[in-house]
């Protein structure tokens, strides 16, 4: 996607220091646009945790890039497996609900451990963090092209008016490394010359909405309007929602999805007023040991800052202020989950199915478990 006409993605090799990984530090979008450096574990470990890199496939590709930077930074002298183990501890500690953090750092070390040498482990690790990240790509696009007739068929149905569509987050391409998950069918249909509208949840408390996810479709050129988060059931039910696609960090395999908080009460009224509610999500979104997603997927709590604090831009500074009583307490839950019954369907690299474990394994058979 692009940024001032300028292709990017969300995170990369510096082209002439291998030692080096480059990303997006979303935290200053829309006001900044800056890259930031990541050399070491803990710097790939903070990046998650303080979302200067945020949404699921990305953090996925964020991790295995810190395994990477983890076994380049090893001591010759030091038992460099143990040290790759604790460093995955570390990683999967900091963003605890996305499945695909846990799957990319797990597939990486499982990988690098049948290694003969840190040297091996070295070039390993490498090709490994390419092959998540390309992958991710790919999946992206893909489910941009099974999501893109969705949307044309509503095209078609109100010959050729602008289909209206609502998000929440940003599960976009900043979300991802490309394309985006909810977004990518949009980008689809917006470059084919379908007319579309996105109505963009503002999303508190970080505003991923707000900030990001309409920086992103104001540089691609597709039009879109910032709501408060409650206004999204008034639309729904005055006709102006056609379609809600959202993202998900996590997704049981019977169709429970967990999201940014705040998807739940989307998906509500959009039943109530039946208007389709589907899911973009690659396969390492979803976590097969799960069943039950209301009490089975943990959900992260965040600090009392993202809600008692506001970040903006006056003169030329970004700067934070207190929108709250400084003494009162605060609950910050990051997600929440949609169960399957609220869900249309699921839009995945393999195409789209039912939000159930039946739809899921027709799409994903090697994930059956023999009884």
């Amino acid at each position: 996607m692009k940024i001032n006409g300028q292709h990017y993605r969300t995170i990369w090799l510096k082209t002439d220091d291998p030692t080096c990984v480059q990303i997006i530090d979303q935290r200053w979008l829309p006001h900044r646009f800056m890259i930031e450096e990541i050399r070491n574990l803990m710097e790939a470990a903070q990046a998650i945790k303080d979302m200067h890199v945020r949404g699921a496939p990305l953090i996925g590709s964020m991790g295995a890039f810190g395994i990477y930077l983890t076994v380049l930074n090893i001591s010759e002298k030091s038992d460099w497996k143990k040290e790759l183990i604790k460093a995955a501890k570390i990683l999967k500690s900091t963003r605890p609900t996305a499945v695909n953090l846990a799957y990319a750092v797990d597939f990486s070390v499982n990988k690098l451990l049948l290694e003969k040498n840190k040297k091996g482990a070295e070039k390993a690790a490498l090709e490994i963090a390419k092959l998540i990240t390309e992958e991710s790509v790919e999946h992206c696009r893909k489910i941009g092209e099974h999501g893109c007739p969705l949307i044309e068929k509503i095209s078609k149905q109100k010959n050729g008016q602008p289909v209206n569509i609502l998000t929440h987050c940003n599960a976009g391409w900043l979300a991802c490394i490309d394309h985006g998950t909810a977004t990518a069918p949009i980008y689809a249909a917006h470059d084919k010359g379908i007319k579309v509208h996105v109505w963009v949840d503002e999303t508190r408390p970080r505003n991923q909405g707000g900030r990001i996810t309409a920086f992103e479709l104001l540089e691609h050129g597709v039009p879109h309007t910032i709501i408060a988060d409650n206004t999204g059931g008034h639309l729904m039910q005055h006709g102006m929602v056609d379609l809600v696609i959202v993202g998900t960090d996590r997704t049981a395999r019977t169709g429970d999805v967990a999201n940014k908080i705040g998807t739940y009460l989307k998906a509500l009224a959009a039943h109530d007023n039946n208007v389709p509610f589907y899911i973009g999500l690659p396969s390492s979104s979803i976590d097969w040991g799960i069943k039950n997603g209301i009490s089975e997927i943990p959900i992260e709590q965040r600090g009392d800052v993202e809600i008692k604090y506001m970040q903006g831009l006056e003169n030329g500074e970004i700067k934070k202020v207190l929108v709250t009583p400084e003494k009162s307490p605060v609950a910050n839950y990051a997600f929440d989950v949609t169960p399957a019954r609220l869900v249309s369907g699921l839009i995945t690299e393999r195409g789209i199915c039912k939000a159930s474990e039946e739809g899921l394994l027709n799409l994903f058979p090697e994930n059956k478990v023999d009884k």
